[in-house]
């Protein structure tokens, strides 16, 4: 009997989750600090997160 996580084609996206998550929370730390600009810091922090997050699942993958 083969382990269904094991032979399954889809593949955890935890480094997504977490460079999401971090990127919102350093976001708004820059955004209201550095930019006096909440919007404009959690794009930076979004976008950043989201490829940092992408890159570590794309690393894992392989």
């Amino acid at each position: 009997m083969t382990d269904p996580d094991k032979d399954s084609k889809n593949k955890p996206q935890n480094g997504l989750a977490v460079g999401l998550g971090l990127g919102i929370a350093v976001g708004a730390g820059l955004g209201l600090t550095v930019f006096d600009n909440l919007a404009l810091g959690m794009g930076i922090g979004l976008s950043i997160g989201l490829a940092i997050g992408l890159a570590v699942d794309n690393r894992k993958g392989e």
